[in-house]
This record gives structure tokens, sequence and C-alpha cells, in this order.
């Protein structure tokens, strides 16, 4: 199993990344929580790793830190959740967040994801309950690592901040209207990518 990656960023399309490693290019899934985290294209980071396969493809999701990727392997063993719908919880919320809304049984915040419905929410609050304690034991920021590189010459951003917004929300499960209804709305002059893609979904939470 593949279970981290370091190497140069080449491009960065929430929620997709392509890592360099030595010539080899891996295409990464992140939650978008990972994703803001990332350096520039260009420079080099160090991304957690869990290889999924499946007749259909072999996908591999990227995480910043260890308890980040922890938390989702604890996600995709509940019951109804797989590996798109374990992103797209964490692209809405920071493992913090999630958190919270476990101790706090917090079903109206979660039913705001695309894909999780009360029934869902509801199984996510009984199972992960226990299995969040041992894992919020250590601190979910401590495992980032970025080493800066100057000799990469960037690749040319085409597209504009709305576009890459609406087209990350769109691979997280948000349907077309919602998406650029919520894009519409969050973005001022001058946003780059990222900072309209926090604010868009915040606006939906």
């Amino acid at each position: 199993m593949i279970g981290r990656l370091k190497g140069i960023l080449v491009e960065k399309q929430a929620p997709e990344v392509l890592l360099d490693v030595h010539g080899v290019g891996y295409e990464l899934q992140m939650p978008l929580t990972s994703f803001y985290e990332l350096p520039a294209i260009g420079e080099e980071a160090l991304i957690y790793t869990h290889f999924v396969v499946r007749e259909d493809a072999q996908l591999l999701y990227g995480f910043i830190t260890k308890q980040e990727r922890s938390l989702f392997r604890l996600l995709i063993k509940a019951n109804g959740v797989g590996p798109k719908l374990a992103l797209t919880i964490l692209s809405g919320m920071t493992a913090q967040e999630f958190v919270g809304c476990v101790e706090r049984d917090d079903i109206a915040t979660l039913v705001k994801l695309p894909g999780v419905g009360k029934k869902t929410a509801e199984r996510l609050l009984v199972e992960m309950r226990d299995k969040l304690k041992s894992l919020m034991e250590t601190s979910m920021g401590s495992e980032r690592e970025f080493v800066l590189q100057s000799n990469f010459t960037p690749a040319v951003e085409e597209s504009s901040a709305e576009e890459d917004a609406i087209a990350a929300l769109l691979a997280l499960g948000y349907k077309p209207p919602q998406a650029s209804k919520a894009v519409s709305a969050a973005y001022r002059e001058g946003m780059d990518s990222e900072t309209l893609i926090k604010a868009a979904l915040k606006s939906m939470l």
C-alpha cells in the first residue's frame, strides 16, 4: 500500500492534485480542508495517502496529516459511507468541526452536506462517537511538512476562480444550480479560487 508521497506539486484543481515523485506523476483526490493547506505549484509537499482498489478504478486519496487520514478511514468503515462521501464530509468541515458535530449530536449541520441524508447522519453520530475518542487525543495539525523548491516553473492557470470553485463543488457532489448560486453569492473582486471555495462552502452550512 502507498502510505505517503513526497514530491513536487505540478497541478492543483480542487479536489485533485498531480504530484511529481521522481518523474512519476501521482493523481490524488484530497478533501478541501487538506487542499487548502497545500503549498503553491512548484513547491514540494508531503502527503499521507489512502489507496482504494475497485473493479473499475484505482484511486489515491491524499491528506496533510495522519490524523485526517485516520478520520477518513473511520468514515469509510461506517455503514453507507464510501470514499467519495467521506471526501465530501471532510471538504465541508474540518476534522475538529466534524468531531464537534458528533459530540453535540448535530444532525442539522451534517444533512446540509451533499449525499448525507438524515438516516446517514444518524448512523454517523452513533457509529463515530466512540471511535473518535482515541483519534482526537493527538493534535490534528501536528504532521505538516512543506519544503520550498525554487527551481520549478509553475503551470499557468487558465480558468477563472469562479470556474474552479464551481468545478470543485460539482466534484464533491453539489448540484450545478446549487454550486453556481453559492459561488456567485460568495464571490468578491480579487478572490482566488481557494478563498472562493471556502466562502461558498461556508455559505451552505
